[in-house]
């Protein structure tokens, strides 16, 4: 299955990791269910721009909470390269969400995220509504870190239930 807009979004199950957890935990779609989920897919652990994404979100994750979202990190790194990245001196240290392992691909696969060229994900956001429906996914060059800004902007917008114009922001009127 391939990710769809209006569509479930497809399952998963994966190894998780947090800084805390000594262990891997299995988590699927599933585990989500009654909540909206943040799935972001980021290429490499030990790199340059992802560890800016993470961290700027993990500063923010209280705005997540508050909105009732869970956030998942995803990559293809395995769980012991996760967990080294955590606790190196250069690392990214403790996280509020886990990061999950996609070492088999399955899940950069059917959210349409695998570069071809580095066989590791691009990076995609993608927002999953407490049914498990898609409900919006962007997918970016590599090389460009997204905004924490305006990925909270668009759960607000879809959690509205309202039609959004362009450049609307929480609190504004949505279209009738």
């Amino acid at each position: 299955m391939t990710a769809r807009i209006g569509l479930p979004a497809p399952d998963f199950t994966m190894d998780t990791v947090t800084f805390d957890n000594g262990f891997p935990l299995p988590k699927s779609l599933v585990d989500y269910r009654g909540k909206w989920l943040l799935l972001f897919f980021y290429p490499f652990d030990f790199s340059k721009v992802c560890p800016t994404e993470i961290l700027s979100l993990n500063r923010r994750i209280k705005e997540f909470t508050d909105l009732n979202v869970e956030v998942l990190g995803i990559s293809g790194d395995s769980i012991h390269t996760h967990k080294a990245w955590m606790r190196a001196s250069e690392g990214i240290g403790p996280l509020s969400f886990p990061l999950a392992s996609d070492y088999s691909k399955e899940a950069t696969m059917a959210y349409g995220v695998l570069d071809e060229a580095t066989k590791a994900p691009l990076r995609g956001s993608f927002i999953i509504d407490p049914e498990g429906i898609l409900q919006y996914a962007v997918i970016s060059n590599s090389k460009v870190g997204r905004s924490v800004d305006e990925t909270l902007r668009v759960i607000e917008a879809l959690q509205s239930g309202g039609l959004c114009p362009m450049d609307w922001k929480p609190g504004q009127n949505t279209i009738s």
